[in-house]
């Protein structure tokens, strides 16, 4: 390329150098998640990643998740805080592999910006690079896109897939669940990622920055708002690896867009039911003041917001003890909310199947503990 039209390029808002400059920056990071099995380092056109583990598989599946963080950039953009954001993505995008008991192998990630601010980028890249290594999955590629005149200088958004494996006879599903399995919450550790387009509604409607001090919550409303998703991958493969324990878990959910209910039912088998009972946890100060300040129950954004229930698993009664334990000694906070069932009865109130799957019937019961 002419220089000139390397400076026409500049001139149009696109910064290559700036590119070159972010991807040097996050090289340590990445490369960090790198174990034997990731080929050729960062900068390459594609990642390369060594599936020669797969051939002491009997029968292996691939599983694949895609996603990004919502309206929730639009917080950490506000407060100039972008280190965080990236364990929000993957805790969106990896979380969803081991829902089916599938181990990560790689994620790629993809960041569009109205402009290319290096250190910007490499907090992002950062971010999810620490959160892959936590999960065990190796960030293998990724691309940085800069769109002058389409997003605002300031403004990003971002999003990644991943690939994992499981032995096809592993499965987890719908399928495995049986009559008296025991619905089991895993704690969240916020908002995560979904739901902000509600929240930042709720707050532009009160008059409240990002930046102004919450008095019930102690910080502000952006610091309690960025709190980073929590992630399960590894507790869940743990519990999963068990040999006392890991066969007895027969279903996982991952509570996200959709709220409680709707991501449960997906999980569970057609002629199933389950009355998840609300008396069994608090949700967390920041749904009570977010409801409050929205003059709206609690109740009214159990299809938007986890409050405070960030998984769910679906175990046989034996197990119950044992998982409970395995994840809050991994420092997941696990607790029982409700029985299957598949007992005949009227299924008024209840919430059947979500997102195309035809599966079981939920509803939520009594009131959260205070």
């Amino acid at each position: 390329m002419s220089s000139h039209s390397s400076s026409t390029y500049r001139e149009a808002g696109v910064d290559t150098a700036a590119g070159d400059l972010a991807v040097e920056l996050m090289k340590s990071a990445v490369s960090a998640t790198h174990g034997p099995e990731v080929f050729g380092g960062v900068g390459g056109f594609a990642g390369l990643f060594d599936v020669s583990a797969l051939k002491q598989f009997r029968r292996p599946l691939l599983a694949t998740s895609t996603d990004g963080v919502g309206t929730k950039v639009a917080i950490a953009q506000a407060l100039d805080k972008h280190d965080t954001i990236g364990q929000d993505l993957v805790g969106m995008v990896v979380d969803d592999i081991v829902v089916v008991g599938a181990r990560p192998l790689f994620m790629t990630d993809y960041i569009a910006c109205g402009k290319v601010v290096p250190s910007r980028i490499a907090d992002i890249v950062a971010g999810i690079a620490r959160a892959c290594a936590e999960t065990g999955t190796a960030l293998i590629g990724g691309e940085t896109a800069e769109h002058p005149g389409l997003i605002a200088a300031d403004e990003y958004d971002v999003a990644g897939a991943a690939v994992g494996a499981v032995e096809a006879d592993s499965v987890l599903g719908a399928d495995r669940v049986r009559h008296g399995d025991v619905v089991l919450a895993l704690a969240s550790s916020g908002l995560h990622s979904n739901g902000y387009s509600l929240v930042r509604h709720i707050l532009a409607q009160a008059g409240i920055g990002f930046a102004d001090q919450s008095t019930d919550l102690g910080i502000t409303w952006g610091e309690a708002l960025l709190t980073p998703t929590r992630l399960y991958t590894a507790p869940l493969l743990r519990l999963l690896a068990e040999p006392a324990l890991g066969a007895s878990v027969h279903s996982l959910s991952h509570v996200t867009g959709g709220g409680i209910a709707a991501n449960l039912a997906r999980v569970l088998p057609r002629g199933s039911w389950v009355e998840v009972d609300r008396a069994t946890w608090a949700p967390a100060p920041l749904f009570r003041v977010l409801s409050d300040v929205a003059g709206t129950s609690l109740e009214s954004a159990e299809g938007t917001w986890n409050l405070g229930v960030g998984f769910f698993a679906v175990v046989a009664p034996q197990a119950v003890d044992g998982a409970i334990a395995s994840l809050t000694a991994a420092g997941v906070p696990t607790w029982p909310v409700g029985v299957v069932s598949t007992d005949a009865r009227e299924l008024d109130g209840f919430e059947q199947g979500a997102k195309g799957v035809d599966g079981g019937a939920v509803r939520l019961v009594g009131t959260y503990e205070a």
